[in-house]
């Protein structure tokens, strides 16, 4: 397979060099370096890369922003991806618990003994996180956990998954499975790579309250979003 993947930040020529590949529980990852940034590759399809992150930090913010000065509270990051998401919780002392699942091991590696520690290396120190190797889609249907937040960045959103698999957590019954591992009043809250109405219907018709989407502006195409809902309490 060819490791020459097209992205959507491709702004230069330069070839990019594959640094890490392996098979892993969904098939083939691959870490490599395109010029300064590190991108993440999943059977030949770009997922993430270390260009931004903002989008990544609003899904953690809005999320802390609607627990309404709730002290400590306790947070289950879904996909540790480039670490955007575990390093921005870690840097806020308002966070108490943070739960990072991640099913790939090459990608949990890569942030503990690899080119992706630069970005993670402190949050992974921080005795609040917590790495569990697992689906995360299993994890939220299985675990009798129970968290204050629930902010899910896995694959590309509702609407456009890469992986099999994954399109099941934002189906009624994953949705069902995140409501009960949420606390009365918890906030889940949904990285996706467009906009869903049809995703924020299905948020309301699983039970979920004061559904709402924020909107990240990109430099071409449609935005990245946070689709926001509040368990009731």
């Amino acid at each position: 397979m060819s490791t020459s993947y097209p992205t959507p930040y491709d702004t230069d020529h330069t070839a990019p060099v594959t640094l890490d590949r392996r098979e892993g529980p969904s098939g083939e990852v691959v870490l490599r370096r395109h010029g300064a940034l590190l991108q993440i590759i999943a059977n030949g399809c770009f997922l993430m890369d270390t260009s931004d992150g903002r989008s990544e930090r609003l899904l953690v913010d809005a999320a802390l922003d609607a627990l309404d000065g709730r002290p400590e509270p306790r947070v289950l990051i879904g996909g540790l991806g480039v670490g955007f998401s575990l390093a921005h919780a870690a840097a806020n002392p308002r966070w108490g618990r943070i739960t990072v699942v991640e099913r790939e091991p090459a990608i949990i590696g890569w942030h503990r003994e690899g080119p992706l520690a630069e970005l993670s290396r402190s949050a992974l120190a921080d005795p609040r996180t917590e790495i569990v190797e697992a689906d995360l889609v299993s994890y939220v249907r299985e675990s009798a956990d129970t968290f204050d937040a629930l902010c899910l960045d896995i694959d590309n959103g509702p609407d456009w998954t890469v992986t099999e698999g994954n399109g099941s957590l934002y189906s009624p019954v994953g949705l069902a499975a995140c409501h009960a591992r949420l606390t009365p009043g918890g906030v889940l809250a949904v990285w996706s790579a467009r906009p869903s109405a049809n995703f924020e219907g299905t948020l309301r018709n699983a039970g979920f309250q004061s559904v709402r989407t924020e909107e990240i502006p990109v430099v071409r195409g449609v935005p990245d979003v946070v689709h926001l809902a509040v368990r009731a309490a």
